[in-house]
């Protein structure tokens, strides 16, 4: 009876003992189960999916430029499900280069200004890569408001743009990559018009799609014609009565270009260019579309040193000829692009406009029978050629030179302007 009894009581406490292990570890899954997961976060080891998304190129822009004139991007390239590819990217108000390649030729400089522990395409590599390896937009912490976060190492800009894109650009399905090479491109008018404005054109293409336009003009002493207008100084609607400034038109049209990426779409209602395809424009964008579609002809353009914006520079008193020197520069994707230089007498006449219609004389006493708008206008070639006010010698001390051909005029108050106008900076509006 007491064996009987012994082995009872043994089974009973084999079957307690089976009994609280099954408990203790249906609990422990339980409780992973039911623990809430860190949102939104991701292991830098987290595997990666597979077959989740469609395969194709898709493409995400903010919507409006951020107060430090740039535009954040993403291209995302899937093949077999897979992101296999990530560009985080930006373009400028003013177009010309990209960010990140506006980055890498030295011009971004968040080391140098900001005390950042990469320059900003560096760190934009790393936030790509981490996304490569997730696969997913969404498995990112931020560590803040602004879009910090601590998930990915060596990063310390706001990464929330990136994903946030990257999320958009997904949702709305591939669109494929478009027909150009992407790059900066470049156009102005030969000429100034009788209204005195040069127009031109700034593009940016990013996966072989048009990014980022920038529509405007230059007149002879400088100024640039969207920031004038803006600063309140060209006054369509006011002088014009026209339905918007021409900033605001200007700015419909570039819409429109980005939106249907079409150079030949346009339809024209007269000889001027004006259309009835955009709506709330008034002005004419025959100028507009055929200088696009020329930058594009021609090619991106590379990076050049100088900074963009419009320049101007001026001798402080009139010579004994009774002239006062000016030159004036625009600079776009760090390169030269347009050059004039002339003088204006006490009168407030243009030497150059004076010297054309023959009131200056310099003809008939030239060795090589140019008039001095003539010689003016080879320099101005020479520099876009050169790029550089300081490849130039003199063989004289009055400022001479060979290196120029079709100007045998003195030079040097040329180039002394373009180096006053560079060294002072763009002009402010």
């Amino acid at each position: 009876m007491k064996k009987h009894l012994l082995l009872v009581l043994t089974v009973l406490a084999i079957m307690l003992t089976f009994a609280g292990c099954a408990k203790s570890e249906s609990e422990e899954t339980q409780a992973a189960t039911a623990a809430p997961k860190a949102a939104p976060t991701v292991s830098a080891t987290a595997p990666v999916a597979t077959g989740t998304y469609a395969d194709g190129v898709y493409f995400a822009a903010a919507d409006s430029f951020a107060s430090s004139g740039w535009k954040e991007t993403v291209t995302l390239t899937v093949e077999g499900g897979k992101i296999i590819d990530a560009d985080w990217n930006g373009v400028n108000i003013n177009a010309g280069a990209d960010k990140k390649s506006y980055d890498k030729a030295g011009k971004y400089n968040m080391v140098k200004f900001g005390n950042a522990q990469a320059e900003w395409y560096e760190q934009a590599a790393k936030a790509e890569a981490y996304l490569l390896e997730t696969q997913d937009p969404t498995a990112i912490s931020y560590s803040d408001a602004e879009g910090h976060t601590d998930a990915i190492a060596g990063v310390s800009v706001h990464v929330n743009a990136f994903f946030d894109l990257a999320s958009e650009a997904l949702a709305s399905g591939p669109v494929g990559r478009g027909p150009y090479e992407d790059g900066a491109y470049f156009a102005i008018a030969d000429s100034y018009p009788s209204s005195g404005w040069k127009e031109y054109v700034s593009l940016t293409v990013l996966n072989g799609r048009i990014a980022a336009v920038n529509w405007s003009a230059v007149n002879r002493t400088g100024d640039d014609k969207k920031p004038y207008d803006k600063a309140g100084n060209y006054n369509m609607v006011k002088f014009g009565g026209a339905q918007a400034e021409w900033y605001e038109q200007a700015a419909k049209a570039e819409a429109y270009l980005l939106e249907t990426q079409d150079l030949e779409g346009i339809t024209y209602k007269d000889d001027e260019g004006h259309t009835d395809d955009i709506a709330g424009v008034s002005i004419h964008v025959n100028a507009f579309y055929d200088l696009a579609k020329e930058a594009l002809a021609a090619g991106p353009n590379e990076i050049g040193p100088f900074q963009d914006g419009s320049y101007y520079a001026s001798d402080e008193t009139f010579s004994s000829s009774g002239w006062k020197g000016y030159v004036s520069l625009l600079v776009n994707n760090g390169n030269i692009e347009s050059v004039y230089w002339s003088g204006v007498d006490k009168d407030g006449r243009d030497k150059k406009q004076v010297a054309a219609e023959g009131g200056y004389g310099m003809i008939a006493h030239s060795e090589i029978g140019k008039g001095w708008h003539e010689q003016a206008a080879a320099v101005e070639a020479y520099l876009l050629s050169t790029q550089d006010p300081t490849q130039i010698s003199y063989k004289d001390d009055g400022g001479h030179t060979d290196d120029i051909a079709g100007a045998t005029m003195s030079v040097s108050n040329f180039y002394a302007l373009v180096e006053q106008a560079l060294a002072a900076g763009p002009k402010q509006y």
